[in-house]
């Protein structure tokens, strides 16, 4: 498996807003750990999170190898534009592990929210 590809693939696709592409890249039973959302499975959390985003730019930092190829982390930095026009942007580390099948089962998400969750709570409560 080459996780690192597979963590570019989710960038990208991420980036774009392709909700498509991303669950090509999921189990179909695939949990999120989201600092705003919370877990949810993966089918829920990036529609919401597309229908929540006008625009993003994801600028890769680093892509991390676990001690086995079923673990793998990308860091990066987010510029998110959520979809009231609020633009927001943070460093985050999303934390992949892997089935065996190379599909993405499990997904934390890890920044700090400070600077993100009065814009979103807002946005939300709209």
């Amino acid at each position: 498996m080459e996780s690192a590809n597979i963590i570019k693939q989710y960038l990208k696709a991420l980036e774009v807003g392709s909700y498509e592409e991303m669950m090509k890249l999921f189990t179909p039973d695939a949990v999120v750990h989201s600092p705003l959302y919370g877990e949810i499975k993966a089918s829920k959390f990036y529609k919401g999170l597309f229908a929540d985003t006008s625009k993003s730019k994801i600028t890769l930092l680093n892509i991390f190898k676990g001690k086995d190829d079923f673990i793998g982390a990308g860091h990066f930095r987010y510029d998110w534009k959520m979809a009231d026009g609020t633009p927001v942007s943070f460093e985050c580390v999303d934390v992949f592990k892997f089935s065996e099948d190379n599909l993405i089962n499990e997904l934390t998400i890890i920044y700090d929210t400070a600077g993100t969750r009065p814009a979103f709570n807002k946005m939300k409560s709209s």
